[in-house]
């Protein structure tokens, strides 16, 4: 266990960091009332231990020809250790798969999956998905239009 406790500082620093990361150390440091060279150190630090996994801009799907969004459930002949990681293996690799999580209840996992169009989904099933050996059921729902989507994690109650 890592003996670094972080602190209101780091807690505001990794507030503003996931709503902009491009901010520059400046800037930051304005904001969270520090000289940029305490700032900067803080920032690697946070990086070091794990709190800053990287850094992403977010690019609009439908600006980038993929309007597609689709929650794929799906369920394994049996969840066994050896098929539960051979699905996970083979998903990571696939680019269209933006989520993809193990869960508990009615299916294994849930996928969230993106496509410039229906036919770009079909050949996805057809030539990834569907051909994953162990899957006893693939559930498809399409999203028609995205109400909330956040990157932002809620750091109020650390603060």
């Amino acid at each position: 266990m890592n003996p670094y406790k972080l602190d209101s500082t780091d807690w505001k620093i990794l507030n503003i960091l996931q709503s902009d990361a491009g901010i520059s150390n400046i800037e930051l440091a304005d904001k969270v009332c520090l000289s940029p060279s305490p700032c900067s150190r803080r920032v690697k630090n946070l990086e070091q231990l794990g709190y800053i996994s990287r850094r992403v801009s977010i690019i609009d799907p439908q600006k980038a020809g993929l309007p597609v969004t689709v929650f794929v459930q799906v369920t394994l002949h049996h969840q066994v250790k050896k098929d539960l990681d051979r699905f996970a293996k083979q998903v990571v690799d696939w680019p269209e798969v933006m989520e993809c999580y193990l869960m508990t209840g009615d299916f294994d996992y849930l996928m969230r999956v993106v496509t410039p169009d229906l036919q770009g989904y079909q050949e996805f099933l057809d030539k990834k998905l569907t051909q994953v050996e162990g899957i006893e059921h693939i559930k498809s729902s399409f999203s028609l239009k995205p109400i909330c989507y956040k990157t932002e994690l809620p750091l109020d109650h650390l603060t």
